[in-house]
């Protein structure tokens, strides 16, 4: 059986206990908090596979968890557990990030099977998405590597996210705000010294290929120039 480790955000303490006892049961390690903020501190510090996330989670919401650990990671499968929501609660989970919305009441059973079926289909996902062409380099966001003519340049986690960031807005302008908040996630004044260092040794990268330039806008943020090819 592969391991799974699942982050579960659940604020009924006793719901919290059913559902990891559960969970272990079937082979997947569970870590539970009982707020948003909590959870989402701790998936900043490990590494997880699989998130389940109550629709009354406090502190942090819900939605804002969700929107927090999508745009940390585009792959990790969210499911949303409610009590009787109501349909624009369902559709404002998925337009945040969900993959899927289990209303209660349902069985253990249901839950471990959707979880194998939704962790399926986000693999398959991950091994044909993680490949992004830039300019004239293939970006390996799996195994954060940037190829070009045969040469593999190894890129750390922040680099990783910088340049998704950018090429997110490519030809566009990321204000630096966004960026520290989207990779740093705060905008102070040493995290703001420290991006720029990384955009330096990211603009050396991708000097390689003629195609590309990273451009510091003054005063605003950066953009990543694309030229045809």
């Amino acid at each position: 059986m592969l391991e799974l480790k699942i982050l579960l955000a659940e604020h009924d303490k006793d719901l919290a206990s059913i559902t990891k006892n559960y969970l272990v049961t079937c082979g997947y390690p569970t870590q539970i908090c009982l707020d948003g903020e909590s959870a989402l501190q701790l998936f900043r510090k490990e590494q997880f596979d699989f998130v389940l996330i109550d629709a009354d989670i406090s502190v942090i919401s819900s939605i804002d968890l969700a929107r927090e650990i999508r745009q940390k990671n585009r792959f990790i499968p969210i499911v949303f557990i409610g009590t009787n929501p109501h349909q624009n609660e369902i559709i404002k989970a998925f337009n945040n990030g969900a993959d899927d919305f289990l209303a209660r009441p349902f069985s253990m059973e249901e839950l471990g099977l959707r979880i194998k079926a939704i962790q399926k289909r986000a693999k398959n996902t991950e091994n044909k998405l993680h490949y992004l062409s830039i300019g004239n380099c293939t970006l390996d966001t799996l195994h954060n590597v940037l190829s070009y003519n045969g040469k593999e340049k190894k890129l750390t986690s922040k680099e990783l996210d910088l340049l998704c960031l950018l090429l997110e807005y490519k030809n566009r302008v990321v204000e630096r705000s966004l960026a520290l908040k989207r990779v740093w996630h705060s905008d102070n004044y040493f995290n703001a010294r420290n991006m720029d260092v990384y955009v330096k040794r990211l603009r050396n990268i991708l000097r390689e290929d003629p195609s590309l330039k990273l451009e510091n806008v003054h005063g605003v943020g950066y953009r990543l120039v694309i030229q045809p090819f």
